[in-house]
């Protein structure tokens, strides 16, 4: 089993990045969240097939005959696989690697290369599924692969990540004007949409500016924060905002704090 095993990826602006790749533990807390959540779905689902059935029950002997009981059991067998597989592709797909059960414990899928999964990936993933569970294959597949991967991450070419970054490395201080747009934000702003890459590039540069020409600094604040203005789809900020602001006031949204240092 690899300890705090981790993987590096470099971003479009030539930052390298270093996250820990989220161990067997993690993923199974992720997967009994998600496990409970859809054995909540399927009670609901089977108490009202049979609510259905029941008020239908003439019609559905006319239709099958003999065969009503096995048509019953194969059509609610196939809406719950539906219903198994659709909730992983669904939630990895929109809410980018996630599921309500790895959002809770701050893990996240990514292809190999650090790029956001898409629905190729996520339905690979959750077809693979039953196989990797089966006999707990996928398991040991975890506890003994290099990079800690299942069936379903060695088919669609994926990893699961901690999106939790380390902040103890920061030195840059937190502007007050930052701190009051950080509580403007936290209502009105998804920061699920920004990835763990996106972070860490606004972490570079809050790290790193001090050591820029006010030139290169004004020009590559003014880029960053357009790009993450335009991922947290915000139209407008307030006039009087610098985005060196508005990228401290994101850097503090992300992680949900409010020291003065980070």
């Amino acid at each position: 089993m690899h300890l705090f095993n981790r993987v590096k990826y470099r971003t479009p602006e030539s930052v390298e990045i270093e996250f820990t790749v989220a161990g067997i533990g993690n993923r199974a807390w992720a997967l009994i969240i998600d496990y409970v959540i859809l054995a909540t779905t399927w009670v609901v689902f089977f108490l009202v097939w049979a609510f259905i059935s029941a008020q239908l029950v003439d019609w559905w002997t006319e239709t099958f005959g003999s065969a009503t009981a096995v048509w019953l059991v194969a059509i609610a067998f196939i809406v719950s696989f539906v219903m198994y597989t659709g909730y992983f592709v669904f939630f990895e797909t929109l809410w980018q690697g996630q599921t309500p059960g790895k959002r809770l414990v701050k893990i996240r899928v990514v292809r190999d290369d650090g790029r956001p999964v898409g629905l190729q990936q996520a339905t690979l993933r959750a077809l693979l599924r039953p196989f990797d569970e089966f006999l707990f294959i996928g398991a040991f597949l975890i506890i003994f692969h290099s990079k800690e991967k299942r069936l379903g991450d060695l088919a669609a070419g994926t990893i699961v990540i901690q999106t939790t970054t380390p902040t103890t490395l920061a030195t840059f201080t937190i502007s007050e004007q930052a701190k009051s747009l950080y509580a403007e934000l936290l209502p009105i702003t998804d920061l699920s949409r920004l990835l763990p890459d996106d972070f860490a590039v606004i972490y570079e540069y809050l790290q790193r500016r001090g050591a820029m020409s006010n030139k290169a600094r004004s020009a590559l604040s003014i880029k960053l924060a357009e790009q993450v203005q335009a991922i947290l789809h915000l139209e407008t900020l307030p006039a009087t905002v610098t985005s060196d602001v508005f990228l401290e006031a994101v850097y503090l949204a992300y992680h949900g704090v409010g020291s003065d240092e980070s």
